[in-house]
């Protein structure tokens, strides 16, 4: 087999496709790898990425502007290496076949369902978090036996160049390619799986190229994730882990919360205690070196456009914290804002914001929360603050979203042993935990045949015998 550059590959669909036809043919020639194979790999992964943090963490500070080296640890290196470390404790678990139930009339036969890798996985990451959502979607495919071929963001080139240098030193192109084209031809590959992480609007067109060659998908998408403060918790405590959440890589987040709904008597309240936690947090405001940029001027304009949009509607347009957002010291750099006086007619109620800005909904029951979070599409995340009592069940209960953080945010996606995925326009399917690796991996039920065997019972010519055990069975 010719090898193959390791290099970011400029590709036309021919190319695309033989890329494809040599990864397979090698998955094919060489078969499913073992668990040792597959734990060396994943560790390889790990030391890699401890060895190019540094270049890791100011490739994505250049490709933004601006981004905390911190955040760049925890959300990037920090979530894969945990991630890697959780697959590689459960592997074999996972890898193990499962015994199945057998059927009364062939108890002398054994069930069992063997996980087998698909072959060739397409995964395609998006740029708010360009190492976690390319790496993490790969690492899972590498652990349940896979190729991969991977299309990353056009959007962050410097953490492209970091990244396929460091997957081209540890892997050969025959089992993980970086390529760069378009994602809709990407998509339109006869992929075994495709994993696409990115908006609701792209992901329609994403799996709508993958059904002309029926491969399945995974849709991590976004929306508008909410956020319910119930009645009687500590505004203070809800403001602070609200702040971390909306305002980790400046609100560049699919699951960042898009919204707080609360309750009609505590708004002003709440509005103090969420600028006195974004004082605390960023005491150089904007400005604070753990502050991040938005990621370029064409997502910097759109945000200007919802406030812009927003107040022309009537809506109050807030910044807080300390010292005004001076643009001539860093670049596409925002303000956290609060908006409050939102109505349905304004942009900022329906489309998904990204970006350091909170719009306030003021509640008068739990029921109104809840019934306010059900006229919108169901979103990828939702956060409540309340005690454990009948409220906080009602919310669980009479919403669905992909997942529920309560009592702080993000936290769930860090929680390696829970799947990660959303519902309806947030998407479909997932992975993160054994339903990672099960999405990734070919469920191969297998039935072997006993000596004897009640359906030989059962085969023509039919008799009296048959027409017992048939009455049996349909008692």
């Amino acid at each position: 087999m010719e090898n193959m550059t390791a290099t970011i590959i400029k590709t036309e669909a021919e190319q695309l496709n033989d890329i494809l036809a040599r990864q397979r043919e090698a998955f094919m020639n060489d078969g499913a790898p073992t668990l040792a194979q597959r734990r060396a790999d994943l560790r390889k992964f790990k030391a890699a990425l401890i060895k190019h943090r540094q270049q890791i963490q100011d490739a994505i500070s250049a490709d933004f502007g601006h981004r905390s080296p911190h955040e760049t640890a925890i959300a990037e290196l920090v979530g894969v290496i945990e991630g890697i470390r959780y697959l590689d404790r459960n592997l074999r678990k996972f890898m193990r076949p499962s015994r199945r139930h057998v059927a009364l009339h062939m108890r002398l036969g054994k069930a069992r369902v063997e996980y087998q890798p698909l072959g060739v996985v397409g995964i395609i990451s998006p740029w708010n978090y360009p190492i976690n959502l390319a790496l993490m979607p790969v690492v899972t495919a590498i652990a349940a036996g896979n190729r991969v071929m991977l299309k990353p963001s056009k959007i962050t080139p410097a953490t492209n160049e970091v990244m396929t240098r460091m997957l081209g030193d540890i892997f050969p192109a025959e089992q993980v390619a970086v390529v760069d084209n378009d994602g809709i031809a990407f998509s339109k590959l006869a992929f075994d799986h495709l994993v696409f992480t990115g908006s609701t609007k792209v992901g329609r067109a994403v799996m709508n190229a993958a059904s002309e060659n029926l491969v399945p998908v995974t849709l991590e998408l976004g929306g508008k994730s909410p956020v319910i403060v119930g009645k009687g918790y500590p505004l203070e405590k809800a403001a602070a882990r609200i702040v971390f959440g909306k305002l980790f890589s400046a609100g560049q987040t699919c699951i960042a919360p898009d919204y707080a709904l609360v309750h009609q008597s505590d708004i002003s309240d709440f509005i103090k205690s969420y600028d006195n936690s974004v004082r605390a947090a960023y005491p150089d405001g904007p400005t604070s070196s753990d502050y991040t940029s938005i990621i370029n001027d064409q997502q910097y304009a759109m945000l200007q456009g919802l406030l812009n949009d927003a107040r022309a509607h009537g809506a109050q347009v807030i910044e807080v914290g300390n010292k005004p957002h001076d643009a001539a010291m860093r670049p596409h750099t925002l303000a956290p804002t609060i908006v409050i006086g939102v109505t349905d007619e304004m942009r900022i109620a329906h489309e998904e914001i990204f970006g350091p800005i909170l719009p306030i909904i003021p509640y008068l029951s739990i029921e109104d929360s809840i019934a306010y979070v059900n006229k919108r599409p169901r979103p990828l995340a939702l956060y409540y603050f309340g005690g454990e009592d009948e409220n906080r069940r009602k919310v669980l209960d009479h919403t669905i979203s992909g997942n529920v953080t309560i009592n702080g945010t993000f936290s769930h996606i860090a929680q390696d042993d829970l799947p990660f995925g959303g519902v309806g326009d947030s998407g479909m399917g997932a992975y993160h935990g054994v339903e990672g690796f099960r999405t990734l991996s070919h469920a191969k039920g297998i039935f072997e045949q006993g000596r004897w065997n009640g359906m030989d019972l059962l085969r023509a010519p039919f008799g009296s015998i048959a027409d017992k055990l048939i009455n049996f069975f349909l008692r």
